[in-house]
């Protein structure tokens, strides 16, 4: 079972550096990648190099760069070197010339690329609007999230996608009671849409080879999804073959609609075109533990759109609701009583609320879901939430904690002190200290790609030593 859930971006910043050649051999993939992954002061970055046929010495690009955004430029720096977009040699830098090559298509056009897919001109036998693939997209996702939290779905999602589940580590089989939600499937339940659809896909990349498919092809195809128009239907006929097999998976998780599996075209849905935008797909973060607001809920409106959750301070807990996704997530942390046609009641328990806990969910994450589905009554005060329900939900999770882990890597055995100090101010600078011990020159940072990467130019002959980061009197 994986550890923890994987972002696109770790698993991105992982792969070997002849995947990116492959990769930006795409001027889609080149755009997406430019897009999603890279911050603001990155970007000016790479537009300032794309038409530089020469490199430019970094100084002149440190120099662009205010002093009190030191760390932001060394951000920057770090993300362009781990996504190997920029190459730095004798003190002196450029763009990778795939990059720069397929970047510059992707912005002027032109060449048989079909790297943003082939449009289809002849009408479809039946009408596919923008609301159709919303639904369908949320109807397909929702069954996923569905047969996650309850014991028995009404409806259940594909084999294949459940074989993915498991392979993630968001369930796990337990005997002969089929699957359960793991710790990590809570945390992914917590996330927004777009996140969530990251982490499937990143196990389906994962187990792409497995499949006998090709895992550059595989990632190049999600990255041109985020390219396409929603509501505008692609042929088939020009994608490759393993392609081709994905289109029947990524039918399943809702990110595209083909009408049968024989069809010459298919149409990207909301899930599908904003995988490689900041923007969420078909709900938000505040929505991402209850996806189904609406379905079967007699109150009417749209997800999220009115609040149905009563706390009194006795830890009573009424919630108006007939949706058996939403019963099914209040159980988790809830010990449930009674239940009407449109209401459930229950407590808030020591016992349920460690339970929770010792499955991944927080004690924050419970409040904060209980604070955004809160009734419009209980909104009227203040501080919406009953403080004493608030401090004992807390309270809860802390008697069973007695430490708290951060996850970082231990730099040790520098061979001077110059090279421990310089190291630790540089750590700094960039906000990724955490502890430091002078007297065993000992440093332990919650990010080492940057300090790793420091060391690496810093131990380049020709590169001069000075001072790491400016010091807080400048």
């Amino acid at each position: 079972m994986a550890s923890k859930i994987r972002g696109f971006d770790d698993y991105l910043e992982s792969l070997p550096p002849i995947t990116f050649r492959r990769l930006y051999q795409q001027p889609a993939t080149a755009l997406a990648i430019f897009r999603r992954m890279l911050p603001s002061l990155a970007k000016v970055f790479v537009t300032t190099l794309l038409y530089h046929e020469k490199p430019i010495p970094l100084t002149e690009l440190e120099s662009w760069v205010q002093r009190d955004s030191y760390k932001e430029r060394e951000d920057a720096f770090g993300k362009l070197r781990r996504l190997h977009i920029m190459h730095e040699t004798s003190g002196r830098v450029t763009l990778d010339n795939e990059f720069k090559k397929n970047f510059r298509l992707a912005l002027t056009g032109g060449g048989e690329h079909n790297s943003f897919g082939v449009p289809m001109n002849s009408p479809d036998k039946k009408v596919v609007d923008v609301e159709f693939l919303d639904e369908y997209a949320t109807k397909q996702f929702d069954t996923i999230l569905d047969y996650m939290v309850q014991d028995k779905a009404v409806y259940e999602p594909s084999p294949g996608v459940k074989h993915l589940l498991e392979g993630s580590g968001l369930m796990e089989r337990r005997g002969h009671n089929g699957s359960a939600i793991t710790k990590n499937g809570f945390s992914f339940l917590l996330q927004e849409g777009n996140a969530q659809i990251w982490v499937l896909l990143i196990q389906y990349l994962e187990m792409s080879e497995q499949l006998g498919m090709e895992k550059t092809d595989v990632l190049h195809f999600l990255l041109m999804l985020g390219s396409l128009d929603l509501g505008q239907a692609y042929s088939v006929a020009t994608l490759t073959k393993t392609q081709s097999i994905m289109l029947r998976d990524l039918r399943d998780y809702g990110i595209v609609y083909m009408r049968k599996l024989t069809s010459d075209r298919f149409y990207p849905t909301r899930l599908a075109t904003t995988l490689t935008s900041d923007v969420s797909g078909l709900r938000s973060a505040n929505e991402g533990l209850s996806a189904a607001m609406a379905t079967n809920d007699n109150t009417g409106g749209a997800p999220g759109d009115k609040g149905f959750i009563i706390i009194e301070t006795n830890y009573r807990v009424y919630a108006y609701t007939s949706s058996p996704l939403q019963i099914a997530v209040l159980n988790l942390f809830l010990h449930l009583k009674l239940r009407f046609q449109n209401l459930v009641s229950g407590v808030l328990t020591r016992k349920s609320i460690q339970s929770a806990i010792s499955r991944g969910i927080t004690a924050d994450q419970i409040i904060d879901y209980l604070r955004v589905h809160a009734h419009p009554q209980m909104r009227k005060t203040i501080l919406v939430l009953p403080p004493t329900v608030v401090d004992q939900i807390r309270l809860w999770q802390i008697e069973g904690e007695r430490m708290k882990t951060t996850p970082g890597m231990l730099f040790r055995e520098f061979s001077s002190t110059w090279d421990y100090e310089d190291t630790a101010r540089y750590a700094e600078g960039l906000g990724v200290l955490r502890w430091k011990n002078d007297k065993k020159r000992m440093i332990f940072v919650t990010r080492h790609e940057q300090i790793a990467d420091y060391l690496k130019r810093r131990a380049t002959p020709g590169v001069a030593k000075k001072p790491a980061a400016p010091s807080a009197a400048s």
